[in-house]
């Protein structure tokens, strides 16, 4: 599992990937991938997370863009202190690739940030040594 932290607005975002065996058909060039991503809040008031901004690059430098509200049909309330986690997937059409984006938050005070989530690798297991 990779870390990353927003030091100036306090969040925690930590990224865990696998690849979907039984979901890729690699002769047809899909990769299938789950990736569990946990927000932790380190601040001292509630965020809200609004939307989601990912850009999914796959080994031919093919970019898929995907925004919008929420997360897996929710916009979560996170109190301070507390993590809030989900799963979800994206399909490549190479064996490796890689997501980044943000999180556009809102605070309990009506100030909006956005949470970085840097650039994570999508491949099969021993594939990258």
């Amino acid at each position: 599992m990779r870390t990353y932290v927003d030091n100036s607005e306090l969040i925690e975002i930590a990224v865990k990937t696998r690849y979907l065996r039984e979901q890729s058909d690699p002769d047809r060039n899909r990769y299938a991938f789950a990736y569990t991503i946990e927000i932790t809040n380190l601040s001292s008031e509630m965020v809200k997370l609004l939307n989601r901004h990912w850009l999914i690059t796959d080994d031919n430098n093919r970019v898929e863009e995907v925004i919008g509200e929420g997360v897996v049909g929710q916009q979560p309330e996170i109190q301070p202190g507390k993590t809030f986690h989900y799963t979800s997937g994206a399909i490549i059409k190479t064996k490796f690739g890689t997501m980044e984006g943000c999180y556009e938050m809102l605070k309990a005070n009506g100030h909006t940030f956005k949470a970085a989530i840097p650039p994570f690798l999508l491949a099969q297991p021993h594939m990258v040594h």
